[in-house]
């Protein structure tokens, strides 16, 4: 894994994944942020449902990735569940930083660390194109959500509400 320590760091490590996997030409960058999803929603022009959140819980002890519909929540006790812990929470900054290699607003899906469990909520399979956020909080990829799921070797699962 390369981690990108700035802006220019993680949106060339997401180019460079993306580009392997000949996905690069779907990265949009904006001169606005999109570090929301309403945000992101707006700058692409897209439903809000379509933006694939990127949310980062903790698990027992362990950080897990969920990524998350932009018009649903993230469910701490499903994802729990799914994982077979106790509980989950939301990370602090500097987890989702050391789990991710990203900073809150523009972590990605992708080119994570290996062993970082990957979740995928089952109402982002709606849409046909979805955008997750490709390493800034100003800018996304255009994908269709089987090469989200298939990128990201995440498993699909109902982890919101």
């Amino acid at each position: 894994m390369t981690n990108g320590s700035s802006a220019g760091g993680s949106a060339a490590r997401v180019f460079r994944f993306l580009e392997e996997h000949g996905l690069a030409a779907g990265i949009v960058h904006f001169e606005q942020s999109t570090k929301t999803a309403q945000l992101a929603a707006d700058a692409m022009g897209c439903e809000l449902g379509q933006i694939a959140k990127s949310l980062v819980f903790v698990a027992g002890d362990r950080p897990v990735l969920a990524l998350v519909a932009g018009d649903r929540r993230g469910d701490a006790d499903a994802i729990a569940r799914q994982v077979d812990a106790s509980e989950a929470r939301f990370a602090d900054a500097e987890t989702v930083r050391a789990a991710t290699g990203y900073a809150i607003g523009g972590v990605s899906p992708f080119d994570l660390p290996s062993g970082l469990t990957v979740l995928v909520d089952s109402s982002l399979g709606r849409f046909d194109t979805v955008y997750p956020a490709a390493g800034t909080p100003s800018s996304m990829v255009r994908m269709t959500f089987r090469q989200l799921v298939e990128m990201t070797s995440g498993r699909v699962c109902d982890i919101s509400r």
